[in-house]
């Protein structure tokens, strides 16, 4: 066993029920308990186990997982300090099957434990390369063959007599993925149950005088009408705004499910280790300013104790539900029961989100600001409104990420159901990056993209795609139609719809003639269609139902000025909009330039609410923002694709061959660089090392193209940018050229030159460019766009997050400004886009195998409609460990 499989730190994670556990590896100093856990089985349940009741066994069995052997593994879970399950594989010395024991305390089956620590040692396992997993079952023993049947896993069985073999193939596939996130999301959304639904709440820190933030949210929990239990806790009063208070949450008549503190940093930690002692499930932390120290202590008592925790300096937490009405915060307004629901970082924004969808009638269903986010994040809400029965619509706010992949597959999931808005904000603070392609805002935008995320850039244009969103069905394309009583209203409107990437559509022939007849005179039908300062309440209605019945339009933009023309007011025009769309399937915004607000729902006089914005980009933007989501619903999800000529085995060793000799890291040299691409099939142009003159001379002789021309590059370790160095010679013809430009490179880099790469002058093709970077916390960004000496000055790229599915490769290769060339621009013959599509599938694969690939960079890859070929790599590799992102356990 490595040194690194050994060193798997203790995590935490959720029981089916909610519960907290500890997920460790077995020390030897846990002999002692392990036995406990044994003796203190029945008869049946070691009979089950052992294939017989027998005592001595299960010494052994206790022996056995406390002594460190190669092959072998033993994880166990305890809760409060309490072994509750034993999970261990062996392999048995060699090979890469191992037999898995597995042992869960008397009382506790039925509740995930024996399932969760499998699902760690099958993490563990593979990152040994442990492929296949054997058990031994009594054929009666109907609880474990139904945990190994439900894993997920491909799972085979074959009676051996009264036993059942189980042989459990490991490959983390869909399937697997998705029984994993089932459980994970029961087990969330049951941990979440005491802090957004409690049947108690105390308020620790309520003051007797008006001011404090704790006094602020009793006020808020009491004058809310919180349906439930609610107690203060203040050793000096025995009331406070009439709750009743009481000394200690030791002292409370029950235990309450959610604590409230609102206590100063320095109490922090002892108010939860109280609590956590009482049995509260539920921490929401106001309080602002822990230190390291304090910070650590709160977080020991939360996993200790298996308590939730939001914040710390958070504003609270609400659920409107009216059987409940919780309003556990500090901001001005109770927030406004409805259908979305919210969580942010910080607290001036989520007042912002709260006050918005109050005033626009949308409503909150929970509201989570998350604060420093220790504990519940992004992800546990997403899963909570996915399963709530209240939540059509939600809103993000998030400054950092803790595990962005599992954050991404939930988005995606939960994305498919309901609309999932962000403020697309720290940028700063997300991550750090060595390639200067890949910006903070490229990575967190990948995510977004693929997983169906509304990125907005401000809290006004969230609330604006929000209210179009929640009001109007979603567009089936992006062509839009404009009608307007003001000529220059149009104009505005079109400009808008222009720059948001909307089409406007030319009216048919008989639309016209239809429009013309319903129209005033003098009106003008194009798109936009000017109806004049002359239409009237019906003429107006008439006009949008006959473009909302058109084929070749997807949305209504209706731009309103108020004139003293006509006899119609302007809130007759509106009213004519909200008349016609109760039974319109297409999506209508209106402007008006009017207007004080930027956005509003118009109360539905026959149907669905319309928004109205004061600014034509206002509208064009959340009709873009609902043309994106149905195009991303409109596609299936996308595939990983099987690639044939992946040698992962090999590839594993050249890296690990080239840190054992550079335990820092760094960029492999020209030789390892074409080794282990050669490992996922990824085409590298002709080359040859040369470290002498006449070296150089016999590799272009053998390299060089049909018309004689080779190109000669220099080398040295920590060479990067060899165009920048001018360490490169192009089109060298004959033996003298040859040689003259080794020379010339061996004497202008005396002491670095330790040899060259020689290859045959490229044919002609378009010069593009392929990378990755290793985030640490995104995990691998792969970039693709305009290569050659251009890459950094014109950055025509686009990125997305491996691994890549066939249409994340699709939308690689369409999203740079350059993608015309690829496609056959100008009568040119299109690139080999197959041949495009496999190297980015391959260096994907790449990236995604091997944790330790920090930086690749394939700059100019050639493309041409015969092939396509690297000609010039760089990987650089450190010395990291391989993560499981979608491993259950919380942060």
């Amino acid at each position: 066993m490595t040194d690194e499989a050994l060193s798997r730190p203790t995590v935490h994670s959720l029981l089916v029920d909610g519960t907290t556990v500890c997920i460790r590896p077995v020390e030897a100093g846990d002999h002692d308990q392990l036995q406990g856990l044994y003796q203190e089985m029945s008869p049946e349940n070691l009979r089950l186990r052992f294939f017989g009741v027998s005592r001595r066994s299960a010494e052994t069995a206790a022996d056995r997982a406390c002594r460190p052997q190669s092959g072998h593994r033993a994880l166990l879970a305890e809760t409060k300090g309490l072994v509750i399950g034993l999970a261990e594989y062996d392999t048995g010395g060699t090979g890469t099957a191992a037999d898995i024991f597995i042992t869960v305390a008397d009382g506790l089956h039925h509740r995930g434990v024996g399932t969760l620590l499998v699902e760690h040692l099958v993490s563990a396992a593979r990152a040994e390369s442990i492929t296949t997993f054997t058990a031994d079952a009594l054929s009666e023993n109907h609880e474990v063959l139904r945990l190994f049947a439900d894993l997920g896993l491909r799972t085979a069985r074959r009676f051996e007599g009264p036993e059942m073999r189980c042989t459990i193939e490991l490959d983390e596939d869909e399937n697997y993925l998705s029984a994993t996130d089932a459980r994970g999301r029961a087990a969330d959304v049951a941990s979440l149950e005491p802090l957004l639904r409690p049947d108690a709440v105390a308020v620790v820190g309520a003051g007797r005088t008006p001011g404090s933030v704790g006094r602020a949210i009793l006020h808020h929990l009491h004058a809310g009408g919180f349906t439930r239990r609610l107690f203060a806790v203040n050793p000096s009063a025995t009331s406070i705004l009439g709750v009743p208070s009481y000394p200690s949450v030791s002292a409370l008549p029950r235990t309450p499910d959610l604590v409230v503190v609102a206590v100063p940093a320095a109490a922090v930690p002892a108010t939860a280790e109280e609590c956590g002692k009482a049995g509260v499930r539920a921490l929401t932390v106001v309080t602002a300013g822990l230190d390291p120290a304090q910070a650590e202590a709160l977080m020991t008592a939360c996993r200790t104790y298996g308590m939730r925790l939001v914040g710390p300096n958070c504003l609270g937490v609400s659920n409107t539900d009216p059987e409940l009405s919780l309003d556990a915060t500090f901001a001005a307004d109770h927030p406004r029961p409805g259908t979305a629901g919210v969580a942010v970082q910080s607290g001036g924004v989520g007042i912002a989100l709260l006050d918005g969808l109050s005033r626009l009638g949308i409503g909150v269903s929970t509201f989570a600001s998350l604060g420093d986010k220790y504990d519940v994040s992004g992800n546990d809400m997403l899963q909570w409104w996915e399963s709530d029965g209240r939540t059509d619509l939600a809103l993000l706010h998030l400054e950092s990420f803790g595990n962005p992949r599992a954050f991404s597959r939930t988005a995606r999931r939960v994305t498919r159901r309901m609309p999932v808005l962000t403020v697309d904000a720290g940028r700063r603070a997300a991550a750090s990056h060595t390639a200067a392609a890949a910006t903070r805002t490229m990575t967190r935008q990948a995510l977004f993209t693929q997983a169906g995320i509304t990125a907005t850039r401000s809290v006004g244009e969230l609330l604006e795609a929000a209210a179009l969103l929640h009001s109007q069905p979603l567009p089936t394309g992006s062509r839009v139609a404009i009608v307007t009583n003001a000529g220059g209203a149009g104009v505005l409107a079109a400009d808008a719809c222009a720059e948001a990437g909307l089409t406007l559509p030319t009216p048919t022939p008989e639309l016209v003639d239809d429009l013309l007849a319903a129209l005033p005179e003098g009106a003008a039908v194009g798109n936009p269609v000017d109806a004049t300062a002359a239409v009237t309440e019906e003429q107006l209605r008439g006009c949008v139902d006959l473009i909302m019945r058109h084929a070749g339009v997807d949305a209504v933009l209706v731009a309103l000025v108020p004139t003293a023309v006509a006899a119609a007011t302007g809130d007759d025009l509106v009213r004519a909009l909200t008349r016609t769309t109760g039974h319109r399937p297409k999506p209508i915004a209106v402007v008006r330039l009017e207007q004080a607000l930027p956005v509003e729902l118009l109360p539905a006089v026959d149907g669905r609410t319309v928004p109205a914005f004061a600014e034509p980009r206002s509208a064009a933007g959340a009709l873009a923002h609902a043309a994106h989501r149905a195009a991303w619903l409109a596609r299936p999800a996308g595939t990983i694709p099987a690639l044939d000529g992946v040698d992962t085995a090999r590839a594993h060793t050249v890296v690990e061959a080239y840190l054992d000799a550079n335990p820092d890291g760094g960029w492999l040299d020209p030789r390892q660089c074409a080794e282990l691409l050669d490992c996922y099939g990824i085409p590298l142009s002709a080359w040859a090392w040369a470290d002498t003159e006449d070296g150089a001379v016999l590799a272009a002789e053998r390299l060089r193209g049909a018309d004689g021309r080779v190109v000669m590059k220099g080398y040295w370790p920590g060479l990067l940018h060899k165009s920048e160095q001018h360490a490169v010679h192009l089109d060298l013809r004959g033996e003298p050229q040859v040689r003259a430009a080794f020379r010339d490179l061996e004497t202008r880099f005396a002491g670095l030159l330790t040899g060259v790469v020689v290859q045959p002058l490229a044919e002609r093709g378009t010069e593009l460019f392929a990378g990755v970077v290793q985030d640490q916390v995104f995990g691998p960004l792969v970039l693709f766009g305009l290569g050659g000496t251009a890459t950094g000055i014109l950055a025509d790229h686009t990125a997305r997050l491996a691994p890549l599915t066939d249409h994340d490769v699709h939308d690689l290769i369409t999203a740079p400004r350059c993608a015309p060339l690829l496609f056959g621009a100008h009568g040119s013959r299109p690139v080999d886009l197959e041949g495009l599509e496999q190297l980015l599938l391959r260096l994907s694969r790449m990236a995604n195998d091997l944790p330790q690939l920090a930086e690749t960079d394939f700059n100019p890859v050639l493309a041409a409609p015969g092939g396509v070929s690297v000609l010039d790599a760089r990987v650089c590799l450190l010395p990291r460990r391989a993560q499981d992102p979608y491993l259950r356990q919380l942060r």
